[in-house]
């Protein structure tokens, strides 16, 4: 019997690890356009393309046409790395985070660069839930003065 717990422990701790690779795959799923499920998307969409020969992600926030923030995503070694360039001007870099979900990507918040103070406003986590394969659920949160402020964007495939 301790060593049937003994395995199913052992199982269920390798299932929670991140996996870099497949989660980029994941994520790369995800090049194309997206609107705000509701909207007509005229207004605001967000773009996700990939280039490097595979290697990066893009996701561009275009809001009445112009770009109004970015987001690289890159695998580096044996992480998954998002780097958020921020109309704020700094660029926080999030790291994958572990996960039992098979459903969710989730980062949170590594370091960041021309941020002066972790109290000045900086994007904090970022996560996506893969609900289908043309609707998704977009969550980050922001920190400032050490209160986290989520959000949350429901977008479907255009």
């Amino acid at each position: 019997m301790r060593t049937v717990l003994f395995l199913l422990i052992l199982a269920f701790s390798f299932s929670a690890t991140a996996d870099p690779s497949s989660d980029f795959e994941k994520l790369k799923s995800l090049v194309g356009e997206w609107k705000k499920e509701g909207s007509d998307g005229s207004d605001f969409y967000i773009l996700f393309q990939s280039s490097a020969n595979g290697s990066v992600l893009m996701e561009n926030w275009i809001y009445k046409g112009t770009s109004h923030s970015f987001t690289v995503y890159h695998l580096d070694g044996e992480s998954l790395l998002a780097t958020h360039y921020c109309p704020q001007g700094n660029q926080p870099r999030l790291k994958l985070k572990k996960s039992s979900d098979a459903t969710s990507i989730s980062f949170e918040f590594q370091d960041a660069t021309n941020l002066k103070s972790l109290n000045d406003s900086h994007q904090h986590s970022l996560s996506f839930e893969f609900l289908d394969n043309n609707t998704i659920l977009r969550n980050e949160s922001y920190s400032k003065a050490g209160k986290l402020t989520p959000t949350s964007l429901n977008l479907v495939r255009q």
